[in-house]
């Protein structure tokens, strides 16, 4: 039976990315210019005009010259399409005259060198990307759909990969970022993660791209972001997890603090005051998150809104939760709740703060988790 060349590639590419990996400084992160890189690839990608005009000031102050930002947008018009390459780059004039009018003179920058004489584009888009991934491409649909496999040579990897006012390092920055913030995209962001190790992006810079999308664009994609990075990372198959459909209040933060084992997000809805003592939360689990065993002295209500969910009480068996099911925590009884292991969970904790401030304990064990 023959084997799929595309898989084979992939495969390959990522390993190639793994092997790269240990050649570099994993501690080193994104530079500043780097970080305006993310953002203004993902507001591009996502059609976020003025988010992106912040963006751009911001570049520009970051020491981003004018032909640096005219390549990144150009660059991806391959990637989002011409309509917001083109708004991107109308946005990127308005801009720079804006700052003109405030007499801030920014750097030009060095335009591209001329392409390499007696070669097509053909020719120089496949020398390209041989290079740029480690390995020639075919196979799949490459074979399926040549005039692909020929437009991606010549005007991807020949005429913009050919441009040399950006290096390939830079570019696969740009790439990573824009495919991050769209929907839809997870096979092309899983292979040029491996891309962007193979030519020198860490896994800790990585790690930080994916936590600015999360942050600034889009928490949802930074959340799916992230799990296809711990594929590539995990050399295991990307699963996709998707929160259910019927979550009726925004994702919210994501939990930074030790009470929560895996990821979690948290939408404050209510915050208990002096003639309030009641808190509200939106709480949404990923697949296997939960929170450490703890306590209310005023006791907590559970409703159950989306996924699938558990909750145990010290002593006692595990409870599924479902959509539409309440749970009612006694006071000072020790217990914890969270996600299943293959769906993820949403909930509103309804917390009654008058006897005290919730009390957290160890981490759920995953003996603890993984019993009945």
């Amino acid at each position: 039976m023959k084997k799929n060349k595309i898989l084979l590639c992939v495969c390959m590419l990522i390993y190639s990315g793994m092997f790269a990996q240990t050649k570099t400084d994993s501690t080193i992160l994104l530079s500043s210019k780097e970080r305006s890189i993310v953002l203004i690839s993902a507001y591009t990608a996502q059609g976020n005009m003025p988010k992106l005009q912040v963006a751009l000031n911001d570049g520009l102050n970051e020491g981003l010259t004018i032909s640096e930002i005219k390549e990144m947008l150009v660059q991806l018009y391959a990637y989002a399409g011409f309509p917001r390459s083109l708004n991107a780059l109308n946005n990127l004039m308005a801009v720079l005259e804006e700052r003109k009018k405030k007499s801030i003179n920014d750097a030009a920058g060095r335009e591209p060198s001329p392409y390499p004489a007696r070669k097509t584009m053909l020719q120089a888009g496949t020398e390209n990307q041989t290079k740029l991934i480690g390995i020639k491409i075919g196979g799949g649909v490459y074979e399926f759909a040549p005039a692909i496999d020929q437009f991606l040579k010549e005007h991807l990897f020949g005429a913009i990969f050919g441009r040399d006012n950006l290096d390939w390092k830079t570019r696969e920055i740009i790439t990573i970022a824009a495919l991050a913030a769209m929907e839809g995209a997870e096979p092309q962001l899983r292979s040029h993660f491996g891309v962007g190790m193979y030519n020198g992006i860490t896994k800790n810079q990585l790690a930080e791209l994916v936590t600015i999308i999360e942050k600034e664009v889009s928490p949802k994609r930074g959340m799916v972001s992230g799990q296809v990075l711990q594929a590539v990372i995990n050399q295991k198959p990307y699963t996709p997890v998707t929160m259910p459909d019927e979550a009726v209040f925004p994702i919210g933060q994501k939990i930074d603090n030790n009470n929560f084992s895996g990821t979690a997000w948290l939408k404050q809805l209510i915050l208990s005051d002096s003639s309030n003592q009641t808190a509200v939360g939106n709480v949404t689990f990923e697949p296997g998150a939960r929170t450490n065993w703890h306590l209310h002295p005023g006791g907590q209500i559970l409703l159950a809104t989306g996924g699938l969910g558990y909750y145990q009480e010290k002593g006692s068996p595990k409870r599924l939760l479902r959509k539409g099911d309440v749970v009612k925590c006694p006071p000072n009884v020790p217990h914890w709740h969270g996600a299943s292991h293959d769906q993820p969970f949403i909930q509103i904790a309804i917390t009654n703060n008058q006897n005290g401030v919730t009390v957290w304990m160890q981490p759920v064990t995953d003996n603890e988790y993984n019993s009945n």
